[in-house]
């Protein structure tokens, strides 16, 4: 536990542990919502606000979680405007934002492209106290969100007509729910990095999806496996000198796949629970039948 002695691991640990909370909270409104890939393209937005921070001599954070947001609002506008030309515009806007990023960095005093690698695939040693204090108002900010709201925010995940007809603001909440992906992924920027952070949005409920139906129960799994694989990239990082935002993503993946292993068994015992648990006195045609014919078989 020496690695606690250093105050840089311990800021870069708090970060984590709000990046492995957020980033799921987030991330299964979008799976829903067939969105997964939204923390893509808002995190190459971003990169535009990151390169205009260091023109402006101001915290990069704040300008790219401003640059963010206009972003997925625009995003959102596209959506539902764009019709058949949608795809282009949003081409156009991912690209654009990381091609602006580059070169109003490049023009910053004393800026290079090596001052976006932290920002692009996250950095333990650059997570300042400033940057703690930016990530925990954040954090608030999106758990207030994801948590206040998740009824009504799982409404509309669900289906945008049903929720429309019982009175719910669909577009107000699409609109927030596109904001609290921006401000999620400048949370994250500076542990994961912005061009890594969708997989921790997307891969922990993905994986959550394996054991459970139940929205509740996914969130509370997507959000302990994205505090345990933040945690465990962030010190692997620190002993073996290994990248913290590919180490975690990589982390993640390896318990989606353990996961998915693990789902099938655990499908079957139920099922023969299930079967075991059903009375004997029930119709016949209500029971499972022990073993099919070959004739059975050619019907089904």
């Amino acid at each position: 536990m020496e690695f606690l002695d250093y105050a840089f691991m311990q800021r870069a640990l708090l970060a984590a542990v709000l990046v492995g909370i957020t980033a799921p909270a987030v991330g299964i409104y979008l799976v829903q919502r067939r969105q997964a890939l939204m923390g893509d393209g808002i995190g190459h937005v971003a990169m535009t606000g990151v390169g205009l921070g260091f023109l402006l001599s101001t915290s990069p954070v704040w300008m790219a979680t401003a640059v963010s947001v206009l972003g997925a609002v625009l995003m959102e506008l596209i959506r539902w405007y764009g019709r058949t030309r949608g795809d282009i515009a949003l081409a156009m806007l991912f690209y654009g934002g990381m091609a602006g990023g580059v070169m109003l960095i490049n023009l910053a005093p004393g800026g290079s492209n090596a001052n976006l690698t932290s920002y692009l695939f996250g950095s333990l040693s650059t997570v300042s106290r400033s940057d703690v204090t930016t990530i925990c108002v954040l954090a608030a900010f999106v758990l207030l969100v994801t948590l206040g709201l998740r009824r009504q925010l799982f409404a509309v995940s669900q289906d945008e007509e049903f929720a429309r007809v019982t009175g719910l603001p669909v577009r107000a909440l699409n609109l927030l729910t596109a904001v609290t992906a921006a401000v999620t992924v400048t949370v994250a920027m500076r542990v994961v990095g912005l061009l890594l952070v969708s997989a921790l949005m997307v891969v922990p409920v993905a994986a959550a999806q394996q054991l459970s139906r139940s929205f509740t129960v996914t969130l509370v799994i997507a959000v302990a496996i994205g505090v345990a694989v933040t945690v465990s990239g962030t010190v692997t990082s620190f002993y073996q000198d290994v990248p913290p935002g590919a180490t975690i993503v990589l982390l993640t993946i390896a318990a989606f796949v353990a996961l998915t292993a693990l789902a099938a068994p655990l499908a079957r015992r139920r099922a023969r629970a299930a079967a075991a648990a059903q009375p004997a006195g029930d119709p016949a045609e209500c029971s499972i039948p022990a073993a099919r014919g070959a004739g059975d078989q050619v019907g089904a």
